[in-house]
């Protein structure tokens, strides 16, 4: 911890914001109240695109890493999910370090380190034979049509063969990305008939129920010709010199499938900002809700739940957050930060910024402040259990530690 060190000045694009002090525990932090970023997901570079369950806005890490670092500095997210903290760090020239216990992260973080040109992406989908005889090796029939399903096996297959070989490349897994993201949804852009929006695969069970009710079908879709269009969409907004920016830092960026308890390939001392969102206990299904897109990429999500069982409870899951943090502490370097998202659950009557503050300090951290974004009122907040439609507001709580 750096003698007299204190947060730094900060902006809020409203300047409307008010700072006051609040207890947690036996302890007094300043708490920064306002909006601070905006919530228009728009704004953020199209390459964020990506669906993926209760994943935070692009702004948020943004606020944290242009205010706390500088061009060059590590920043580090230990629940990567979909990768917004790394992607938005690596666009602004910052290193980066990922981890998450679910290979799929890595899936849907690592291409976008390395953007083909179309031209090659369609030449390489040119090339992909598909077996009009393919069938899965469970009942899909509710969510695609036959010939749909045939090209999604096809390609499954392509990509296993090639990973399997070695010879995966960067447009294989720039493919594997898109394809995994563009399975199953609520539009014509996706894989399947109509469905949940694509961050939440129902059961098929499930979707049987929907097509009974919305009396519909699997309709043909061209894989091919929506795995193009949704390139084109993710990209639509990147610069010659983001593609570039994004391809120097990942050639140094290290993507970690594993336990955020414990990441020995992370040197000691090496982190200047972490910003993450932990899973908040059982209000997100995680896992099950990427079941289809885990049979595509072959990962056995059976295996991955396992491994969260023991966070269930308030118990457990403080458990696993100390030991987090001692893993945290010992990566950050003096003088470095933490930006930890963290959420009100169970109808509101969980607030978890007053258990992770103390364990927080207890392992060797100081808190600065507990910053309190708030925006629009979203249908997001609901999974949560935020009840505050009386302001329509909803917000973000990050508790903001340093080394």
């Amino acid at each position: 911890m750096m003698a007299g060190t204190t947060l730094p000045k900060f902006y809020s694009p409203t300047s409307k914001y008010s700072t006051y002090t609040v207890k947690v525990g036996n302890k007094e932090v300043p708490r920064y109240e306002g909006e601070f970023w905006t919530s228009r997901q728009r704004q953020s570079s199209s390459l964020h695109e990506v669906s993926y369950r209760a994943c935070f806005k692009a702004e948020v890490p943004r606020f944290f890493i242009e205010w706390l670092t500088v061009e060059g500095d590590k920043i580090y997210d230990p629940f990567n999910g979909r990768g917004t903290t790394v992607i938005e760090a690596a666009l602004l020239g910052r290193k980066i370090v990922a981890n998450d216990i679910n290979p799929l992260s890595e899936v849907l973080s690592r291409p976008r380190l390395s953007v083909p040109n179309f031209q090659e992406i369609k030449s390489r989908l040119d090339k992909i034979k598909t077996d009009t005889k393919a069938k899965a090796d469970l009942d899909l029939s509710m969510f695609f049509h036959p010939q749909t399903e045939s090209e999604i096996v096809s390609l499954k297959n392509y990509l296993k063969r090639r990973r399997d070989n070695g010879k995966e490349d960067d447009l294989d897994r720039w493919i594997r990305m898109v394809a995994t993201n563009r399975l199953t949804g609520h539009s014509m852009g996706f894989f399947s008939v109509y469905t949940l929006p694509p961050n939440q695969a129902v059961s098929p069970e499930s979707q049987i129920k929907i097509n009974k009710r919305l009396k519909q079908k699997p309709e043909y879709r061209d894989t091919k010709n929506l795995i193009l269009k949704k390139s084109k969409s993710l990209t639509r907004k990147l610069r010659e010199e983001d593609i570039l920016t994004l391809d120097k830092i990942g050639k140094t960026a290290l993507l970690i499938t594993g336990d955020a308890r414990h990441t020995p390939r992370i040197e000691n001392n090496s982190v200047n900002l972490t910003v993450t969102s932990p899973h908040f206990l059982d209000t997100i299904n995680y896992f099950g809700d990427n079941w289809l897109r885990c049979w595509f990429n072959c990962i056995d999500e059976r295996k991955v739940s396992e491994s969260i069982r023991e966070s269930k409870d308030i118990r457990g899951w403080s458990a696993m957050m100390e030991e987090v943090f001692k893993e945290l502490l010992r990566i950050t370097k003096n003088g470095g930060w933490v930006a930890f998202e963290v959420g009100e659950v169970r109808n509101a009557s969980v607030k978890l910024e007053e258990i992770i503050l103390p364990i927080g300090e207890r392992v060797g951290f100081k808190c600065q402040g507990i910053l309190i974004n708030r925006q629009n009122f979203t249908k997001t907040a609901h999974i949560w259990g935020i009840r505050n439609n009386n302001n329509g507001t909803n917000t973000n709580r990050i508790i903001i530690f340093q080394k």
